[in-house]
């Protein structure tokens, strides 16, 4: 089968859920096409029902769909909700303001994305080091980033609460 036909098919395996077929059919599509951002990108999302795969494997896929296709706001939404989910801070935060700034219409779910998942993964992954300066550094950080997708500024904020 061609890159596309094997896109294709792990496309449809993916919405079986069947991941580990998905997988194995973006392998193959990657093999007959290593410049597909497309194949690169569905093997990494199959990769996330694979338990075998490891988290670095998965990073690179990503990262190698946006080298090859950096305009796509939608590779880069994932590598940086993956990013959040290892505990990888400045990396999502990084990804998730490439993607607002490439997808400035929809600006506002990025952030309001990274606002929330910050705001409770990164006290999860701190737990060592939480202490009450660290966890007013987090809220903080995702109540920033709430404002930005709200279009308010912090002193608005603060004399509308």
């Amino acid at each position: 089968m061609s890159a596309d036909e094997e896109i294709a098919a792990g496309e449809q395996a993916l919405g079986q859920l069947d991941y580990d077929s998905a997988y194995k059919h973006f392998d193959k599509a990657i093999k007959a096409d290593p410049t597909s951002a497309i194949a690169h990108f569905g093997k990494a999302e199959a990769a996330l029902g694979v338990p075998k795969v490891e988290a670095d494997e998965v990073l690179g896929l990503y990262k190698k769909a946006i080298e090859l296709d950096g305009q796509n706001p939608q590779y880069r939404d994932a590598l940086a909700s993956f990013s959040v989910d290892l505990g990888r801070f400045n990396e999502a935060e990084e990804q998730y303001n490439a993607a607002a700034k490439l997808d400035e219409e929809n600006a506002a779910f990025y952030w309001s994305e990274f606002a929330v998942q910050y705001a409770r993964k990164a006290p999860v992954i701190m737990e060592q080091f939480l202490d009450d300066k660290t966890r007013d550094m987090i809220r903080q950080k995702a109540l920033t980033y709430a404002l930005k997708a709200l279009g308010i500024e912090k002193e608005d904020a603060k004399r509308l609460l």
